[in-house]
């Protein structure tokens, strides 16, 4: 999917969150959002996912504006924070509904739960609890499962290396990194971490304060210098 930007402007009181003139992300890229806390990534995420309106400015999903169509979100799967997520139900409850909104069959959804047994490292199923039970880590794992489950072709995810141990950071990078390569999947990251977005990104846009600094290509961790520079790593 690709998404283009025109003179995006978001305003919370005195305070511009989002001041964007120009932006493409191209069908494909893994695009790692970057920035200090205010330097509004999550606010950028919302207004993509029209879960703001913007006060100046659109934007386009594959020629759709997410504002004034609904047809965005047959192929978009996202994943902010628990608030995505129906607590009052069991993660099998939860999946089950995904898919059958997404028009999957039984043997669809179990096997595509089966795709992510490793991530859920015996954790998540047959646990006998809600989801609003779980700890933060394994509520982030069900949200970015349900963010994947229906085989998207956009992809946003805001700070999913959160809450993760090591092990299921590592397999969070492989997942999407071989979800992007096979279905050329656009993924759009926020993430703290730097390291881990070198890691998975082709490309890394750099944000202060709502304007974005650096719009950088990242083939083969190339970013990762520059990165460091700016914020005195």
């Amino acid at each position: 999917m690709n998404i283009v930007i025109n003179d995006l402007k978001k305003v919370f009181g005195e305070k511009t969150a989002v001041d964007i003139p120009s932006l493409e992300i191209n069908e494909g890229d893994i695009l790692g959002l970057v920035g200090n806390n205010g330097a509004g990534k999550t606010t950028l995420f919302r207004l993509i996912l029209d879960l703001l309106k913007a006060d100046e400015g659109n934007i386009s999903i594959d020629g759709i504006n997410p504002a004034t169509s609904e047809d965005w979100k047959k192929f978009t799967g996202a994943y902010l924070d628990d608030g995505f997520l129906i607590d009052f139900l069991t993660p099998e409850e939860y999946f089950e509904f995904i898919g059958k909104i997404s028009d999957m069959n039984e043997t669809d959804i179990e096997a595509r739960i089966k795709d992510f047994e490793r991530f859920m490292n015996g954790e998540i199923l047959e646990q006998k609890k809600l989801i609003r039970d779980f700890s933060a880590g394994n509520k982030q794992k069900i949200g970015i499962i349900s963010a994947l489950f229906n085989h998207p072709q956009l992809v946003i995810l805001d700070e999913p290396f959160n809450f993760l141990d090591p092990s299921s950071q590592n397999i969070l990078k492989k997942t999407l990194l071989e979800y992007n390569k096979e279905n050329g999947t656009t993924i759009l990251i926020s993430s703290h971490n730097l390291q881990h977005t070198v890691d998975i990104s082709s490309r890394i846009t750099l944000l202060e304060h709502g304007v974005v600094i650096k719009d950088m290509q990242n083939v083969d961790g190339c970013a990762e210098k520059e990165l460091e520079d700016y914020f005195n790593v």
